[in-house]
């Protein structure tokens, strides 16, 4: 099984029914509805990019019985089913966008739930941990708040 923390953003249209559109989506793909967590809301500038829209940003962590790879097409699915506008423009500079979900850390768990191994991938679709996880205070926050175990095996692997 594998334990995932998940950060979801938006900061163009109902920003507020984009998050939550997306949540609902996630929690379809948890195995063990109890290990589901939502954190606050979070208000933050945009970050690696100009624009006048705030995101609000949430963490989710869930334990899932679905590998990384398969977690990131799905999220593909769900960013698709709420809009199709892209995060990037045609250079690849990050833009305003509905909505953004990123995987942010996933390790592999025991039958009774604690964490074992955070995994670690490197591939042309997917990095874990998400490389700029650290320098992102809207990711860390509720990763924080709601996953202090997954929080400080991330921590203590990157720095």
């Amino acid at each position: 099984m594998y334990h995932v923390h998940f950060n979801i953003g938006s900061n163009l249209g109902d920003r507020e029914e984009n998050i939550r559109r997306a949540v609902a989506s996630l929690r379809q793909l948890a195995c063990i509805s109890a290990s589901i967590r939502v954190s606050a809301p979070v208000v933050s500038p945009p970050w690696g990019f100009e624009s006048p829209n705030d995101f609000i940003n949430v963490g989710m962590s869930l334990d899932t019985d679905l590998p990384p790879e398969t977690l990131l097409e799905a999220t593909q699915r769900i960013q698709q089913s709420i809009s199709s506008a892209s995060h990037r423009d045609a250079t690849g500079a990050y833009i305003d966008r509905p909505i953004d979900i990123d995987i942010i850390a996933c390790a592999t768990t025991g039958n009774d739930g604690t964490l074992h191994n955070l995994i670690e991938i490197t591939t042309e679709k997917l990095t874990l941990p998400h490389p700029r996880a650290l320098q992102r205070d809207f990711v860390m926050q509720p990763l924080r708040a709601i996953d202090a175990p997954l929080y400080h095996l991330l921590t203590e692997h990157l720095y």
